[in-house]
């Protein structure tokens, strides 16, 4: 056990393990046939350099690489546990960049961070019930930035026939090779900057209902029941 903490706090084997895991996500993405949906939605905002934050449930991060439009800057939340430095790694070799924080850990500074990324005129993508749940559910942060920001939240998911869904605490979507999948995007939200207490918590079933609704969409599209 000791040895196995030892070797995920290694920086070269975490390094390994994603040039692995990003290995693995071309192969799927270049062995299968993929659909694009509403894509129109955010071709809108690149069009204008108009930034946007982009939000997407923690068990779709795979394959969500290669639903962006790669002529643009993008830049993730990550955490700051083992899980998310091992994405930093992945992302990295797509040439997306990140911000640290979370709730927890430099959650303060992590928004300042966005925020002037954000200003910068770039895209960030969220995972609203990350790093560690409860799965499907949004935390305040999303709605803040927006908020503070002024920018629009837009939801986007994927989802393909051949998958393995984990029984991990988010049931992670392990897209298989040689399938056919979908990116789906969804419609635009906005958070007025003096929204009330009771109004954000409305803002915040909004957004947690339509990232559901994209989601889902997604996976009817392959033939799978949605994700509970």
């Amino acid at each position: 056990m000791r040895f196995h903490k030892r070797l995920l706090k290694s920086s070269f084997f975490l390094k390994f393990l994603a040039h692995v895991a990003s290995a693995y996500i071309r192969f799927v993405y270049y062995t299968s046939c993929w659909n694009h949906i509403d894509r129109h939605i955010p071709e809108a905002y690149w069009k204008q350099d108009k930034p946007f934050i982009c939000v997407f449930w923690h068990n779709r991060v795979l394959m969500n690489v290669y639903g962006w439009n790669r002529e643009k800057p993008f830049n993730m939340l990550i955490s700051k546990h083992a899980d998310g430095k091992f994405i930093a790694q992945i992302m990295d070799n797509f040439n997306i960049k990140t911000v640290e924080g979370s709730k927890s850990k430099g959650g303060l500074q992590a928004l300042r961070n966005l925020l002037n990324v954000l200003k910068k005129g770039e895209c960030i993508g969220i995972t609203p019930d990350g790093p560690r749940g409860p799965r499907f559910r949004v935390s305040d942060g999303v709605i803040k930035i927006a908020q503070l920001s002024g920018c629009d939240i837009i939801p986007g998911a994927y989802s393909v026939k051949r998958r393995k869904v984990l029984k991990s605490w988010d049931r992670f979507v392990l897209a298989l090779p040689f399938t056919k999948g979908y990116f789906v995007w969804g419609e635009p939200l906005s958070v007025p900057p003096k929204a009330a207490p009771e109004e954000i918590e409305k803002l915040k079933e909004k957004v947690q209902s339509i990232l559901c609704e994209t989601s889902d969409k997604a996976d009817a599209l392959c033939g799978h029941k949605p994700l509970t």
